[in-house]
């Protein structure tokens, strides 16, 4: 479990700008939304760092973070496909990845309801980013694309934070969260 973790950042992490999504034209809209948060590290991190909080909070945490994420990312892509600008996009993002990490690692439990607004304002982020770069595509199959691979990576999140809290001491996960927020800084310190 030692080595899995490191693999799996530098994983994350590897994913160039050129490669990072796929054209609308060559692959369609539900493709190239179904690609969007997959291929981006920072979506990727945040977004299966909800899914590990949920899991570690457990009872209603574990559908409404989840949920509320998705329902708020599509409120930011409704904004930005309205033209509304969000000051400090990319930064947001990016400090949602070192957040959740840390809560992660911190082992922070906070009520379902305040976990679940914090996501949410976040996500809102997440969205925006995704329609501000929709190019070519039609907005209700990209919607559905990215709503789909954001639902799987909070899934993924879930298996994980579940299966770590069976099989492993909780510092393994606590250590999760530490390469969460570590990839999240690093991602800052890149770009």
């Amino acid at each position: 479990m030692k080595r899995l973790l490191p693999a799996l950042v530098a994983a994350l992490l590897s994913a160039g700008p050129a490669l990072a999504h796929l054209r609308p034209e060559e692959h369609g809209s539900f493709a190239a939304g179904l690609s969007h948060p997959v291929f981006g590290a920072d979506h990727v991190l945040a977004m299966v760092a909800v899914g590990l909080w949920a899991a570690m909070l457990g009872g209603r945490a574990v559908w409404a973070m989840p949920s509320a994420f998705v329902a708020a990312m599509t409120g930011g892509f409704v904004l930005a496909l309205a033209g509304v600008g969000l000051p400090f996009v990319e930064p947001a993002i990016l400090a949602s990845v070192i957040v959740l990490g840390a809560l992660i690692a911190l082992s922070v439990r906070l009520p379902a309801a305040a976990a679940t607004a914090l996501v949410a304002g976040f996500a809102v982020f997440h969205g925006h980013a995704h329609g501000a770069e929709i190019g070519g595509a039609s907005a209700a199959t990209y919607l559905a694309g990215f709503a789909l691979a954001t639902a799987a990576l909070h899934g993924v999140g879930l298996v994980l934070g579940w299966t770590l809290h069976r099989l492993a001491p909780a510092s393994v996960a606590r250590g999760a969260g530490s390469a969460v927020a570590l990839a999240g800084c690093a991602l800052a310190l890149a770009g």
